[in-house]
């Protein structure tokens, strides 16, 4: 049995995550990377797309999630990795990096990252 990763990079939403009201009513843009270890070997002999991820299914899942507004972007990290896991339950593991640009701290700040592995 191999281990094997799959990343799924780059999913980007405006969604409106945070504790300030402000953030419920005017949103911000999020990226999201998702990260599988998995034993892809009979998806590579066979060439088949039902023994692997399916990032459409990922990307999917990300845009789902990152709809339903959360104060933590904790929350939502969680409920993405929540619901790949039932569309996966075969995958050895999967972390989820979810970033939020510009949080307002009242001063410069890039962004504010969270993974959540499991």
């Amino acid at each position: 049995m191999g281990q094997h990763s799959i990343s799924v990079l780059g999913i980007k939403t405006y969604s409106y995550h945070g504790c300030l009201d402000q953030e419920a009513l005017i949103g911000q843009e999020f990226e999201v990377n998702v990260h599988f270890l998995l034993d892809f070997e009979e998806a590579a002999e066979t060439d088949d797309l039902t023994k692997t991820v399916d990032y459409v299914k990922v990307y999917q899942v990300v845009k789902q999630e990152m709809a339903v507004r959360a104060s933590l972007i904790e929350t939502v990290a969680k409920r993405i990795h929540d619901h790949l896991r039932r569309i996966f339950p075969w995958v050895f593991k999967i972390d989820i990096e979810l970033i939020k640009f510009n949080p307002p701290v009242n001063g410069p700040l890039h962004s504010a990252i969270v993974r959540y592995s499991a």
